[in-house]
């Protein structure tokens, strides 16, 4: 959206009225009280439209793919459900609870809630009260009724208001009601993020289990074959050669299991991690069960706009910024202040009540109109619209990188399922061609190098076809992510809603809100 003066909500010919119509409603309190009430009613600033962004009518990597439908189921709030793994769902049970960045992202939250409260506040007057109290000694050689020391106390009861005229109270109250909304959506996706985090890191960790099932299986095949190998040496149908080549060969898979340990502390050393708790509070059981990868559903890439909370916040954020610029405009309108108050004083402490001598005054009632400020209003008029600018562009630039993260996951799923398809043949033929090679071994047609090679390459594949399952794991999870989670962005609060619960002890002249 660019900003041009004729989507202000104010005429632009009712500006340079504005001074010549207020000073002469000032001679009438009755007709300046409705200029006031009509005036009220203008609001200057841009009127905020959704910024547009180009929307492609479908996924292209999702063509010919039908792992992704049907397109009727959407992502439940509990996605991680579709992996079918309860300890997974019990783990990420616990991160929403106590996650210390999502804590700080509602912390946060909190805090943008108290900023509406503190704006709205400015449509009230302020009402405020005065005690006085004063001892003095007339001077001497002067006529006075009563010689001597005297005292004198008083109190005073003022209100003073400023009439919202421009509208920038109202732009205020409109640009922090969608930074707490902006905020609100932000606690949303880090929550996905903390979760989607966990769920890459425990599969990431299933992954290191499977890795280490492998190698203990392996480690046994070696043994066995290190055992036989040691028998015909013994008995002279082996070489020395070839005892040592399989005792090298299993201390090296033995080695590589240690080195797999490591990586599993780790992956569950950041679980903990994102559940807000010390690593000597977690302690994950290792599991032979290989998890299935599940079928995602996939949206429209129009409806993608509406479920990822990093979008509502970028376009929330953008909504800000240009009530921002209504609130700079306003600065250049004068500015009407009334007041008025009532007091009494009296001599005796006792009688400040009852017998003082009261008073009462209306006004002042003053009108402030800047006429050179060093450029400080343009200033911050540029910089508000420029301000708004760069968040149209980030607006459209998380719009346009969640088209790519799900094209991405979508490739990335597609491939590697086509991908472990050919590796499960791979891994197949490299345990016939062990076997093969072992036969040959024995009845001494080759050399037990041969058979090295060969379980070298078995284990390889196996391996492989190992980190590609875990990768296909890994890319569902970031592709819930991409696609929001099951998130959607009519759970953000309403403009007239997101200041929160205003609660009667915020309008106590003492504050009661403890740490």
């Amino acid at each position: 959206m660019v900003f041009t003066p004729q989507q202000e909500r104010c005429p632009p010919l009712i500006k340079p009225l504005n001074i010549i119509v207020t000073t002469y409603f000032l001679t009438n309190r009755c007709v300046l009280l409705t200029a006031l009430l009509c005036l009220s009613a203008c609001t200057v600033g841009p009127e905020y439209r959704r910024p547009l962004s180009t929307v492609p009518t479908d996924f292209k990597e999702i063509k010919g793919w039908t792992q992704a439908q049907p397109r009727d189921a959407q992502l439940p709030e509990d996605w991680w459900v579709l992996f079918n793994d309860p300890y997974l769902t019990t783990l990420e049970r616990q991160v929403a609870a106590s996650n210390l960045s999502i804590a700080e992202a509602e912390a946060r939250y909190a805090q943008a809630q108290a900023l509406v409260q503190s704006a709205t506040s400015a449509y009230s007057p302020l009402l405020s009260t005065t005690a006085m109290t004063n001892r003095f000694r007339a001077a001497s050689g002067q006529s006075v009724a009563v010689s001597g020391v005297r005292n004198l106390f008083g109190g005073l009861i003022s209100v003073a208001w400023e009439p919202d005229l421009w509208g920038s109270v109202k732009k205020q109250v409109e640009a922090n009601a969608t930074t707490a909304q902006a905020s609100a959506a932000t606690v949303q996706a880090l929550r996905l993020s903390a979760q989607a985090l966990l769920a890459q890191n425990y599969f990431l960790l299933r992954k290191i289990d499977a890795h280490i099932a492998l190698l203990t299986e392996t480690i046994a095949r070696y043994e066995k074959t290190l055992t036989i190998i040691q028998n015909r040496y013994r008995a002279g149908v082996a070489a020395k050669t070839d005892s040592i080549q399989a005792e090298t060969q299993l201390e090296s898979v033995r080695a590589r299991l240690i080195d797999s340990g490591i990586q599993r502390q780790q992956c569950e050393h950041a679980i903990a991690l994102l559940m807000g708790k010390p690593p000597s509070a977690l302690s994950i059981p290792r599991q032979a069960r290989v998890t299935p990868v599940p079928s995602i559903p996939v949206m429209l890439p129009s409806q993608l706009l509406e479920r990822r909370p990093d979008i509502a916040a970028a376009e929330r954020l953008t909504a800000a910024a240009n009530a921002q610029i209504g609130v700079a405009k306003a600065a250049y309108y004068p500015k009407v202040n009334l007041s008025a108050s009532r007091g009494s004083q009296s001599t005796e402490l006792s009688s400040l009540f009852t017998t003082a001598a009261t008073y009462w005054a209306l006004g002042p009632a003053a009108l402030a109109l800047p006429l050179f400020d060093g450029g400080a209003r343009s200033a911050q008029l540029t910089a508000a619209v420029n301000s708004f600018k760069g968040n149209v562009a980030a607006y459209r630039n998380t719009v346009l990188t969640s088209f790519v993260e799900v094209e991405d996951y979508l490739t990335e799923l597609h491939l590697l399922a086509q991908e472990t398809e050919v590796q499960k043949k791979a891994v197949t033929s490299a345990h016939n061609a062990v076997d093969l090679m072992m036969n040959q071994y024995n009845a001494g047609t080759v050399s037990y190098l041969n058979v090295m090679t060969a379980q070298t390459t078995a284990l390889t594949n196996e391996e492989t076809a190992v980190e590609l399952h875990g990768r296909q794991l890994l890319a569902a999870v970031q592709l819930v992510k991409a696609l929001g989670g099951g998130w959607d962005a009519t759970t953000l609060p309403t403009q007239d809603k997101v200041g929160g619960k205003v609660n009667w002890q915020q309008f106590l002249p003492v504050p009661l809100i403890q740490k």
